[in-house]
């Protein structure tokens, strides 16, 4: 009787020694791209370094003002955040447009929002910079 027990196997002699001999000879993962965890690590690291996150309370801000931002604004916020972070700056008030966020650097936070009407009537503290973009 000739039986096969799956993927075209007769006997489990002719499983063992396809897959043992592949794990001999390292081919067991051959057709997957040998990347090293710190390879994925660091290229996960680089994409969301540029990535500007909102807190709630931003969030809720921006929602109550009316604010909606443009992917070309998104962008230039980022590049804000990231000149302040080159220059060494933890917490920045980042003016572009008629809009000022107020944005802790290191995790690339909105930590609040405001157009141009409330910023005039505030005086911006706990903040060791500014950007202009």
């Amino acid at each position: 009787m000739n039986t096969t027990i799956g993927n075209g196997f007769s006997s489990i002699a002719q499983v063992t020694d396809t897959y043992l001999s592949a794990q001999k000879t390292g081919n067991t993962h051959s057709n997957l791209p040998q990347t090293s965890f710190q390879d994925i690590l660091n290229k996960t690291l680089q994409e969301s370094s540029h990535e500007v996150h909102f807190s709630k309370h931003a969030s809720q801000r921006l929602r109550q003002r009316d604010i909606e931002l443009t992917p070309e604004q998104n962008d230039r916020l980022a590049s804000g955040v990231e000149k302040a972070g080159k220059k060494g700056i933890k917490d920045s008030l980042v003016l572009m447009d008629s809009l000022a966020f107020i944005v802790n650097v290191p995790s690339n936070t909105v930590i609040t929002a405001m157009d141009s009407e409330e910023s005039k009537e505030k005086a911006f503290t706990n903040i060791d910079g500014a950007v202009i973009v």
